[in-house]
Formats: C-alpha cells, sequence, structure tokens
C-alpha cells in the first residue's frame, strides 16, 4: 500500500491521504473580503483529491496584510462571507479545509505581485508597517517598533481571527511564523533586537509566538487542529537556523501542538537558498526526530514517487504542494495512478477514468 495514500491524524482531524494543498496568497480580496475568485479556485483544489486544503495566508488585522488586496478575518462581515466559500466546498468535496492565519508586520504595505510587489509608504497610498524593531526590510520603509500594549492587540487578533475561522466551519488553524512576516521577525535575531522580554535571548524570541499559541489554544480548545508554520533557516550567517527552530519545535510540541509546516527563508533579502528538489526535506527530517507532532515537508516535491520516498522513509508524516498544484490541479489523481493507490473524485469526474486504471478512485 502507499505510504502517501494512507490516512493520517492531525489532532482529532483524519485526512485520507498525506498530501496537503499548501497556503497560497491570491491577492484577490476585496476590502479583506473573498471574491468569485476565491469560490473558483478553492474550488478547483477542492476537488484535487488531496487530504487538506489549507486557505492562503490572512490578515488578523488591516495592518497585517501584504498588499490591500490580501483575504482578512477581522469582521463579521468576512466571517459570514468565509462561511459561504466553505459550506460550498463542503457540498462537493471530503476535503479537509483549514486556513492560515498571519500577519505580515515590516513587510506590509505592498502593490500585488503582478504589479511589480513594490512595498508602498504611507504618503503613497500604503500604511505604516511595524515589526519588533525599526529595522526595514531590504528597501521597504522603515517600520515603527511595537509597544508592548501593541503585541497585546496583535495577540488577541489572532485570538479574533482564530475564533471567527472556527465559527465559518475550519477545521485545521495554521499560524504563520515563516517567511519573514511577523512572527517569524520576533523570532530571528537579524529582526529583532528588542531588549525587553520579547527580545534578545532564544527564550524571548520565541515568546510572542508561543503565547499566540497557548493563547489561540485555549480560546477554541479542540474545535479545530492547531499548528505553525515556520521558516527553519534564513538561509543568512547570525539569522534563524536549525537549531533554534529544533528548539521551538519542542516547546509547541510540549504545548499539544498538532502539526509543524516546515519551510525556510523569507526574512532577509541576503538569503542564500540552494533551491532544488527536497531541498527542505533535511530539516523536516531533523526537526521530526526531536518531536511526536506530525511534520509536514514541502519545498520542490514535484513527483509522486519523490513525495511517497519522503513519507515511506521517515523524512515527514506529509507533504505539502503550491506551485506544483497550481500548474496540475489533479496531481493527486496522477500520484496515485502512479503508485496504485484510490484518491476521491467526484461523481460528476467518474467517466474520465480510462479503462487501464479502474479502481483509481473511491
Amino acid at each position: 500500500m502507499s505510504h502517501l495514500f494512507s490516512p493520517v491524524k492531525i489532532g482529532s482531524l483524519e485526512l485520507d491521504n498525506r498530501i496537503v494543498i499548501a497556503p497560497m496568497c491570491q491577492y484577490s480580496a476585496e476590502r479583506g473580503l473573498p471574491t468569485d475568485w476565491h469560490t473558483l479556485h478553492l474550488g478547483n483544489l477542492a476537488l484535487s483529491g488531496a487530504g487538506l486544503l489549507i486557505i492562503e495566508a490572512t490578515a488578523v488585522e488591516p495592518a497585517g496584510r501584504i498588499s490591500d488586496r490580501d483575504l482578512g478575518l477581522w469582521n463579521e462581515e468576512m466571517t459570514v462571507a468565509l462561511t459561504g466559500i466553505i459550506q460550498t466546498l463542503r457540498r462537493y468535496s471530503p476535503i479537509k479545509i483549514g486556513i492560515q492565519l498571519g500577519h505580515a508586520g515590516r513587510k506590509a504595505s505592498n502593490a500585488v505581485p503582478w504589479l511589480g510587489g513594490k512595498a508602498i509608504a504611507p504618503d503613497e497610498g500604503g500604511w505604516q508597517t511595524q515589526a519588533p524593531s525599526a529595522l526595514a526590510f531590504g528597501d521597504h520603509p522603515v517600520p515603527q517598533a511595537m509597544s508592548l500594549a501593541r503585541i497585546g492587540e496583535v495577540k488577541q487578533a489572532f485570538v479574533n481571527a482564530a475564533r471567527r475561522a472556527v465559527q465559518a466551519g475550519v477545521e485545521l488553524i495554521e499560524l504563520h511564523a515563516a517567511h519573514g512576516y511577523l512572527l517569524h521577525q520576533f523570532l530571528s535575531p537579524l529582526s529583532n533586537i528588542r531588549d525587553d522580554d520579547y527580545g534578545g535571548s532564544l527564550e524571548n524570541r520565541m515568546r510572542l509566538l508561543l503565547e499566540v499559541f497557548r493563547e489561540v489554544r485555549e480560546a477554541i480548545g479542540e474545535q479545530a487542529a492547531v499548528g505553525v508554520r515556520v521558516s527553519a533557516s534564513d538561509w543568512v550567517p547570525g539569522g534563524w537556523d536549525l537549531a533554534q527552530t529544533q528548539v521551538l519545535a519542542q516547546q509547541l510540541d510540549a504545548l499539544g501542538c498538532d502539526y509543524i509546516h516546515v519551510s525556510s527563508g523569507g526574512l532577509d533579502a541576503a538569503q542564500q537558498i540552494p533551491v532544488g528538489p527536497d531541498y527542505q526535506v533535511p530539516f523536516a527530517r531533523q526537526i521530526r526526530e526531536r518531536v511526536t507532532m506530525p511534520v509536514i515537508a514541502v519545498g520542490l516535491i514535484t513527483e509522486p514517487e519523490q513525495a511517497e520516498a519522503i513519507v515511506a522513509t521517515g523524512q515527514a508524516d506529509m507533504i505539502a504542494l503550491a506551485r506544483g498544484i497550481l500548474y496540475d490541479p489533479r496531481w493527486p489523481w496522477h500520484a496515485a495512478a502512479k503508485l496504485g493507490a484510490t484518491v476521491s473524485a467526484a461523481p460528476q469526474f467518474l467517466r474520465c477514468e480510462p479503462h487501464n486504471m479502474r479502481g483509481l478512485f473511491k
């Protein structure tokens, strides 16, 4: 039997297989609200046969948006809109549905990627960014260092958004502490030079993420699985690295974190990333050696045999797809066919099963 297509549990949530669709920003919201694009995009991915679909990074407050076209979850109107989309997905697909909650910090206030993605200053129609310290990301405007009161407001924004997500019907919440966004900014000594309880030592730099996790878990209980996405390395000397990530992962594991999703980079423009197939999988493997919670590997995992080997050899419990499943939204079908497994499909699609692949669809 294929390891990739065997069931797996994340907390109390059981997935049919170990293929995860990673959160991917669409920059297509209006006033933080999902649009018809989200219904089309998420509907397409929900019919892929993957075990879990994680909705794109969703801002917990307006200042936390990467761009003004980011999805948000800071008011009731957004909760209602998200509820409608999730109900539509559930009507036609058995896929489990999660959402990633995040705050962009000093990487906020940008144009959308296809318009250049440049930072937009407050006097040009953007907004004042905030961060652990007044240190800019690349050529972005210098952010405002966050006060303790402001940190408290952001923590509460994560809690409020988590409650709204559960109300909307999601089964999993992923806290975004990767790719140079706010929670990652607090972790890394390259972006955090505070001299209070949220800066300096590793214990202090981890404090905000651990507090956000605890408060979100306390607020929603077991109504949804709660996990964290991390960057295992800044790929810059003197920055956040694997050893520190392992300590963080063990701390999260002890708090009852349901899974950890292991990526890398995004914090510093000086990063040097040796991109290639499986380039982040060693991080997942070395973190998995230290924790009991499930680990998701991601990053240039493109072939079914490659994904099967990662899971079968215990390097990770699940694999996540992003750009690859945008290119091939039926990747799980094709993987099941190659690996001799079965995959869920809507009854409207059953007629496409070739005669030499009978038994592919559940």
